[in-house]
């Protein structure tokens, strides 16, 4: 696919990302999915098959540290980024998924969702690993405090769509993964 395809493909996650927070998964019809990118239903389904396909590519999309870490750049900038970009998520309650992904796992996708949360894992124990060889962080148990910081995270993300928090609320958890860290 060319890089046009490239970018209506982004365009459509995009704008499905924003419609699956509004409504959650059910309500997401490819109907609205044109309306929002002003693509045709033939266009649209040039590029997916239904509101599944899309929803699955959207959970797949991983924020990547691997090739940071080969590069040799500091764990405490990677740390820094991540952070900064789970702060954001944590107090944007209108561009949580939360509901989408209950309702996406309540349709039998729970293969799915295995696949990503252990992807998930991975990433940060492979970061704190990466951490600890560098000195740059503590020694400790990379698998433990990886389902530590994950599992806090999604308990925050999915309390943000019921709970207003405030902003000492994200950089509660900020500081907690630090202090476990650095």
């Amino acid at each position: 696919m060319g890089d046009k395809g490239d970018k209506t493909r982004e365009r459509i996650r995009t704008e499905a990302y924003r419609l699956f927070a509004e409504k959650g998964f059910k309500e997401v019809t490819m109907t609205d999915l044109c309306q929002r990118t002003g693509l045709s239903r033939g266009g649209l389904y040039r590029y997916y098959s239904g509101t599944a396909d899309i929803f699955a590519e959207i959970l797949s999309e991983e924020y990547s540290i691997h090739g940071r870490m080969e590069e040799g750049e500091s764990a405490r900038a990677i740390l820094e980024d991540m952070l900064r970009a789970v702060r954001e998520e944590i107090m944007e309650k209108e561009l949580s998924l939360s509901l989408a992904i209950y309702e996406y796992a309540s349709l039998g996708n729970e293969e799915l969702f295995m696949r990503i949360n252990q992807r998930a894992k991975d990433r940060w124990s492979g970061l704190i690993k990466y951490g600890i060889n560098t000195g740059e962080f503590k020694k400790t148990d990379p698998d433990q405090v990886s389902e530590l910081i994950l599992y806090y995270y999604q308990g925050l993300r999915m309390w943000s769509r019921i709970i207003p928090f405030q902003e000492k609320t994200a950089e509660n958890y900020v500081r907690t993964v630090w202090e476990l860290l650095v």
